[in-house]
């Protein structure tokens, strides 16, 4: 009898959910397996925006666009006020195949941001 690599791979999962060790392979772990990532992001503020892309610091000027291809999750942190003084945290996991961009938020406070 043959073996597909389909086929074993259902027998190796079926074999460790019997062991109690794995429920299922889960969206992020499939997304790894495949190959990660790609995404674009958008500055559609005035001013530079400095964030995390995976634990790496990046910057982005206004009007700029960068894509990323990353295998470690795409999970981006930014600073949702502007201001130096002030800082709130915004943490998101991007999804794979969008493009997402950082513009003022509804608040009308021209200091705060969010990305969508």
């Amino acid at each position: 009898m043959t073996m597909t690599v389909g086929t074993a791979l259902v027998n190796n999962q079926n074999i460790l959910q019997n062991f109690g060790l794995v429920e299922e392979i889960d969206e992020q772990s499939a997304e790894i397996i495949s190959g990660g990532k790609k995404f674009t992001i958008v500055n559609n503020t005035p001013k530079d925006i400095y964030y995390t892309m995976d634990d790496a610091v990046e910057v982005i000027n206004p009007g700029q666009t960068q894509s990323f291809d990353t295998d470690f999750g795409g999970t981006i942190g930014f600073d949702k006020d502007i201001r130096q003084e002030n800082i709130i945290v915004g943490r998101k996991i991007l999804k794979d195949g969008r493009t997402y961009q950082f513009k003022p938020d509804a608040s009308g406070d021209p200091n705060m941001i969010e990305l969508v």
